[in-house]
């Protein structure tokens, strides 16, 4: 549909385009006789001083005062300029600024502004979408026609009808202080293939592209900011590669033209004369032998590369004579009016020369709808301006990109995760940046950061032995400049750091540039090598997506960096279907919708249901919302993160037993409809040995809910000196929280006491109903370990949390991570007296070390989300099957008619309300909920995974706000809620 009605609106354009494409510059083919009607009554109402105030567009700062504006409502009422071009500043003062310039102007202004990547090369707030290095990269020329649509519809939204761009210079000097990443590349082919795209996605959607900078900027080693860089080639080579893209633009409509400040001697060896001021150019090879009929520009006219060698007013009227059409950046108007009506008297150049260029800017004024005005809204103009949806390119832009161009024995992405030990070292960032954040949410890592990017050598030295333990270091490079004199900014010490790590140790060093691809020079010993081009929230967070396989690596090199690292370089790697990170929309979700969970969560807070907690949401394979709230506890000291660890209780019995018993099933060791004696021989001649393992799963086994057997341990609320003791020794081990320590044969007396539990009277009618219990998973729990003839605790850390790279998701959390990143729990005044911090909640689980079948497992959302996210997949995930069938599916079914639950897994309620999850939750969503707060959905209809975990329990867990505000399933309801219907 977008296809087809860009072609239409392409057809209208150049429909309206009839005087630019003129076969002269000054004869007229008015194709539309509504556009010839109004340029005659406008040109008709001009004297000879206004036609000529027309010529200039005048540069405008809406971040500058007063003064500036009341000088900018002067050039625009007394002279009459035809155009402003809006510098730095923000978007609504910028609208606000062009809506007091239109209404001042007597002929409507022309806006225009530099937006090469978007709004925020010249605003703040502004969305970044990417430069054209980083387009050069990508593997789809789709994207940068959609770049250039938003982009456009921004620069409507605000007021501007003029983009000078895209760049259409064939980068091919390395040493090009000025071009470098705003070029696509060094092919003329792929600079004009995708400057075309770039052109069409402006103009078809209403804004002026302005090619630049002819006639090609790309071979220089000198800013023309600055001084006047000169391009030593023939005509042959110029016509060969230069001015390709830019002949090709014209053939496409390109509707302008920005001509550089070059000097060409095979053109005009004129001393200093820059091309803009030089008539064999403009006139005789743009305007003549191109036959290019547009709108011409001038490059900004207080430029040292003109302006040097001539004063204000002179390089204005130079510019003239040589055939542009618009004065860009004039320094000062006043003069340059007089300086060319004085031109006029002299016959240096003729009035009909004149109005012949003012009439292109009305029919291009036209074109831009000026003719039929209407000032900017300002209501709502900074939401409508950063419309979510632009969000999904910017990720994809990125995305297709990525550029791996060494991988020795296919390292990458990075697969078995629980035989690498991995580093990072980030170079040019400070702690805490989304590269490493994104990069722990895949592994364990271990995480340093430089952020001086000329740090002494001491500093990397210092580093070396700290990173002894890991045989996989990823270094990436942050911060980077865009000057190859300054080596992009990457220090000498940084570069030996990273070439000591290669040639004098044993681990693998795979180094990520986040900057400009020249700079790759610097690491072609390198095994392991990738551009992301660009070093921005998003790169940060798409570059370790490549990694480990979330994203495939699409990139190739759109220059040559060496003679190793030529253009086109680029090595596709896989995507192992790990969790993406993303925005909502790119899998049809609305950010606005999930805004509500900020609400709901804060309520939760604010009420004290909770101190804090943690919200994840993933669809489709992408983590589309993961956030944080409150704080470890309800004195406001420690907030909760992404990071931070929370007691997950009852999601342990699926999160880590189930899983075992999946296992067994999937592997064919278990029969769901055996009796419990089967694998457990010593329940023979016990009430519970005729249990069936599917009954037990269900809860529907007849077992009791729970028994107190923590009270079986204290006298006189102590602790008794049999079970427990203050010191660890070879008798007593388990931690029951630090400074108290169970006895080892504690777990044999709980499964004493459990063996011996009375179960629930039976119902006369038959079998028993449903009643949860966590009796089933103490005696699960034995099961599996019997079957595996191995611990639960590493069981599942061997066979499941380490190859999915888990790094939070574990029983026992003080022995791998620091308390500080462990949210508290209950202040147990009745058992433990004492605050229970990075042990676990649940009694019984404490009293065998924090290792339960149904209890005692601590995690953060990402990895919950991870398991369950595998789950979801039937065992599938990151290129590795966990369970060779349809297991989870065969679990997560409802099995009995009279009750909900699947086998082990919970599920909605069977009449759509009343239930654990949202009343949307499709019937074959599953799940668990715990009693610290937490919960964890999977709803394989709509692909979709919730997660939320917090500590309710804190300070007291007889604290029910969480379930009387009804927290985690509002919140479940928006999740659905934000799902954007199918059209």
């Amino acid at each position: 549909m977008l296809k087809s009605f860009s072609i239409g609106l392409l057809i209208l354009i150049f429909l309206g385009m009839g005087s630019l494409m003129s076969l002269t510059p000054s004869e007229e083919v008015i194709v539309n006789p509504q556009e010839k009607v109004w340029v005659d009554s406008v040109m008709k109402t001009l004297s000879p001083a206004q036609r000529i105030g027309q010529l200039f567009m005048v540069a405008a700062y809406s971040n500058k005062n007063e003064k500036h504006f009341r000088e900018i409502d002067t050039l625009v009422s007394r002279y009459g300029v035809g155009g402003v071009m809006f510098m730095q500043g923000s978007p609504v003062k910028q609208a606000a600024l062009t809506n007091r310039f239109q209404a001042a102007a007597k002929v409507k202004l022309l806006v225009a502004m530099d937006a090469e990547w978007g709004l925020d090369m010249r605003l703040d707030s502004s969305m970044h979408f990417a430069r054209q290095m980083t387009l050069g990269a990508m593997d789809d020329d789709r994207y940068v026609y959609l770049m250039a649509r938003e982009i456009a519809l921004k620069m409507n939204r605000i007021g501007v009808n003029v983009s000078f761009s895209p760049v259409l210079d064939v980068n091919n000097n390395a040493n090009n202080p000025v071009i470098g990443s705003r070029s696509f590349g060094e092919s003329k082919e792929e600079v004009a293939r995708r400057g075309i795209a770039y052109i069409r996605g402006l103009q078809d959607h209403g804004v002026i592209a302005v090619a630049k900078h002819f006639p090609g900027h790309g071979d220089t080693d000198t800013d023309s900011h600055l001084a006047l860089p000169v391009i030593p080639h023939d005509m042959k080579r110029l016509t060969e590669v230069e001015l390709y893209p830019f002949k090709k633009s014209f053939d496409a409509g390109v509707m302008g033209v920005m001509v550089a400040h070059l000097y060409l001697p095979a053109i005009d060896s004129t001393r200093n004369l820059a091309t803009t001021l030089s008539k064999p150019l403009v006139t005789g090879l743009l305007k003549d032998k191109m036959k290019y009929n547009g709108l011409v520009f001038t490059d900004a006219l207080n430029m040292k590369g003109v302006s040097r060698y001539y004063k204000p007013g002179e390089v204005d009227l130079k510019a003239l004579l040589a055939g542009n059409d618009v004065l860009l950046f004039p320094e000062d108007v006043p003069t340059a009016v007089a300086k060319i009506q004085e031109a006029v008297q002299k016959k240096l150049i003729t009035q009909e020369e004149i109005d012949s260029r003012v009439r292109k800017i009305l029919q291009a004024k036209y074109w831009t709808g000026l003719n039929t005005y209407k000032p900017v809204k300002l209501a709502n103009l900074k939401e409508e301006v950063d419309r979510p949806t632009s969000s999904i390119l910017q990720e994809q832009l990125f995305e297709h990109a990525v550029t791996v161009v060494e991988n020795k024995d296919n390292l990458l992405p990075f697969r078995n995760l629980d035989t690498l030990s991995i580093a990072s070292v980030a170079i040019g960032v400070s702690p805490h940046n989304v590269f490493q954040e994104t990069l722990g949410n895949y592994a364990p890592i271990s995480k340093f950061a430089v952020a001086n990017r000329y740090a002494p050598d001491s500093v990397f030295t210092n580093l070396i032995p700290k990173l002894k333990d890991n045989d996989l270091v990823v270094v990436s490079i942050h911060n980077m400049n865009l000057t190859p004199a300054k080596n992009f900014g990457i220090g000498t010490s940084a570069r030996g750091f990273i070439k000591y790590l290669q040639e004098h140790t044993n681990k693998k060093v795979v180094v990520a540039v986040l900057g400009n691809a020249y700079s790759l020079q610097y690491f072609e010993s390198s095994k392991w090598l990738l551009c992301g081009y660009e070093d921005n929230p998003v790169s940060q967070s798409l570059v370790p997506q490549v990694l480990f396989g979330a994203r495939a690596a699409k990139g190739k090199l759109p220059v040559s960096a060496t003679k190793k690292y030529t253009a086109g370089t680029g090595l596709p790697t896989a995507s192992l279907g790990r969790l993406k990170y993303g925005v909502p929309e790119s899998v049809g979700m609305d950010s606005e919708v999930l805004k509500q969970i900020d609400n709901i969560a804060l309520e939760a807070v604010a009420y004290a249901a909770t101190p804090g907690c943690q919200v994840l949401v993933v669809k489709d394979g992408t983590v589309v919302f993961n956030k944080s709230y409150g704080y470890y506890t309800y004195d406001a000291v420690k907030p909760v993160t992404n990071n931070t660890i929370y007691d997950i209780a009852s999601i342990t019995k699926v999160a880590a037993t189930l899983q075992a018993i999946m296992f067994l099933k999937d592997r064919g060791k278990i029969d769901l409809d055996a009796k419990l004696a089967t694998y457990l021989p010593e329940l023979k001649g016990t009430n519970k040995a005729n249990l069936v393992m599917r009954d037990i799963l269900a809860h529907q086994a007849g077992l009791r809910s729970g028994i107190t057997t923590w009270q079986k341990t204290i006298d006189n609320k102590k602790l008794k000196d049999t079970y427990y003791a203050s010191t660890k020794n070879d008798t007593y081990e388990n931690m029951l929280i630090p400074g108290v320590y169970s006895i080892n044969s504690m777990e044999d007396s709980l499964w004493t006491w459990t063996v011996k539990s009375a179960l629930r009277p039976k119902p006369k009618s038959g079998g028993y109903d449903y009643e949860y219990s966590d009796i089933g998973f103490y005696i699960l729990k034995r099961v599996a370990e019997t079957m595996l003839n191995q611990p639960i605790e590493e069981f599942m850390d061997q066979n499941f949390y380490a190859p999915l790279g888990l790094s939070t998701l574990t029983y026992t959390p003080l022995l791998k991570h620091p308390r500080e990143r462990i949210a508290p729990t209950e202040e147990d005044n009745y058992f433990r007296k004492n605050l229970i911090w990075g042990t676990v909640h649940d009694q019984g689980a404490a009293m065998m070390g924090g290792v339960g079948g149904h209890a005692g497992l601590f995690g953060n959302a990402n990895d919950l989300a991870i398991l369950m996210q595998m789950n979801m997949n039937n065992g599938n995930y990151g290129g590795h099957r966990y369970y060779t069938s349809d297991v989870v599916s065969e679990f997560a079914k409802q099995q009995f008619k009279s009750s909900r639950r699947g086998l082990g897994w919970d599920k909605p309620a069977i009449d759509g309300s009343g239930g654990p999850t949202s009343n949307l939750a499709s019937a074959k969503t599953f799940g668990h909920t715990g009693f610290t707060g937490t919960a964890a959905w999977a709803d394989p209809e709509n692909k979709l995974i919730y997660i939320f975990l917090s500590n309710r329990v804190y300070p007291d867990a007889g604290n029910s706000k969480l379930v009387k505000y009804n927290i985690r399933t509002r919140i479940h309801d928006v999740v659905y809620k934000a799902m954007v219907p199918k059209t």
